[in-house]
């Protein structure tokens, strides 16, 4: 008999291991033309406060490198790039070729270059050297990676030591009588949203599945610890549907 296939969670779907990577994939090819937008009106807005929570915790300064990985369009990579100024860098990393182009030409756009280095990586293998870097931050896309545990080690391995990882994602609310309203907003507005503003409903019904389906803080924060990360702690924003975590590389 064939050995059965391992499988991992795609949203809420059971899907063999080596193929979540190419659905993931598909759903950002999808969603790029209108990330932004979308990032605004289904925050709010209120994704720039999460990511300016990111900036000052991470607290990088002039001459220092940092991976910004799962970039995406290029939102704390911008911030970044000013901070560590022209003796600093800035990688953009992000394992979809959309995302990482419309990143791209958008920084261009806005004269962000010189300091900036655009990379197509995995988070489970990334492409650097040891001890690189003296930030990084994974905002949003730790959830789509298919093995976490790896692409923390990963992570770990690029940092130099006493660098840290940021990692803002999207977590559990933690403030009483928030989950069931959260829910009615993530099942049944945020895909007809989708389908307005994007046309695709079924990103969107995929990013509220994903959330559910990624670790809580706890357990997340565990993840980072065993992983090898020292000095792991985390803030509650948004009475917890979004969290911050923090781990340093000794």
């Amino acid at each position: 008999m064939e050995p059965t296939k391992k499988t991992t969670h795609f949203g809420y779907q059971a899907v063999p291991v080596d193929e979540k990577a190419g659905k993931v994939a598909d759903i950002f090819h999808s969603v790029a033309d209108n990330y932004d937008i979308m990032n605004d009106v289904m925050s709010l807005g209120i994704h720039r406060l999460w990511k300016r929570f990111t900036l000052d915790v991470a607290n990088v300064r002039p001459g220092q490198a940092v991976l910004d990985l799962a970039g995406g369009t290029g939102d704390l990579t911008k911030k970044f790039a000013r901070l560590v100024g022209p003796q600093g860098k800035v990688v953009l990393a992000d394992i979809n070729a959309s995302m990482l182009a419309k990143g791209r030409a958008r920084l261009i756009d806005e004269g962000i270059i010189g300091n900036v280095e655009y990379v197509q990586a995995d988070a489970e293998n990334l492409p650097f050297d040891d001890n690189t870097f003296h930030c990084i931050t994974i905002a949003f896309g730790l959830r789509n990676v298919t093995n976490i545990d790896a692409a923390l080690q990963s992570m770990l391995r690029v940092l130099k030591p006493g660098g840290q990882l940021c990692v803002l994602e999207f977590s559990k609310p933690t403030f009483p009588g928030l989950k069931p309203l959260y829910d009615f907003y993530s099942f049944k507005i945020l895909p007809r949203m989708g389908q307005l503003i994007a046309k695709d409903a079924e990103s969107y019904r995929y990013l509220a599945e994903s959330i559910r389906m990624h670790p809580d803080q706890k357990s997340l924060q565990t993840k980072m610890e065993a992983a090898g990360f020292k000095r792991c702690q985390y803030h509650n924003l948004s009475g917890g549907i979004v969290a911050l975590h923090r781990g340093i590389k000794a």
